[in-house]
């Protein structure tokens, strides 16, 4: 049975503000690394957003943290091959021996790919991450609906339907 004890994530745009806000939404914890004075491509990360800094203003660092303090990292891409930093952080995870899974908006079940890879891996504190919005358009709100149907399969699952 899956129990996201947090959700972790580096706040920028798309899958990143999509988990963050997600656990808000769902009182769940979250938290996570930023770089050193909470830099995001459309301004300043909000304060409402739980992150640490990172003594350096280097995004790698912060992906680097993200991916060490989870049980667990998920990739968001809408196009099928993961490319720039979101096949750095797949790549930081495998390094560091981390599980990890990357989904793309064309796979078919998602959710369903997700809940199995959560409860494969006991995971707790999952660590969201994907490119940015500007980067792979509709991407926020297609992680925000995929979280949504992966909570509601696990909430039936829970409760034995």
């Amino acid at each position: 049975m899956v129990k996201l004890e947090s959700i972790i994530s580096g706040g920028q745009t798309a899958a990143d503000r999509a988990a963050l806000d997600w656990a808000i939404k769902n009182s769940i914890p979250h938290g996570g690394w930023c770089p050193k004075g909470r830099p995001a491509i459309d301004g300043s990360l909000d304060d409402k957003y739980q992150l640490k800094e990172t003594p350096s203003e280097e995004g790698m660092e912060r992906i680097e943290w993200n991916v060490r303090d989870a049980d667990a990292t998920v990739v968001f891409t809408m196009a099928e091959k993961a490319t720039g930093g979101s096949q750095k952080t797949l790549s930081i995870a495998r390094k560091l021996k981390k599980p990890c899974l990357h989904l793309h908006r064309g796979m078919l079940a998602a959710s369903e790919k997700l809940v199995t890879f959560l409860e494969k891996h006991y995971v707790r504190r999952l660590h969201i991450a994907a490119a940015r919005e500007s980067k792979e358009p509709g991407l926020e709100g297609w992680v925000a609906m995929t979280l949504d149907k992966a909570k509601r399969l696990i909430d039936e699952r829970s409760a034995g339907l």
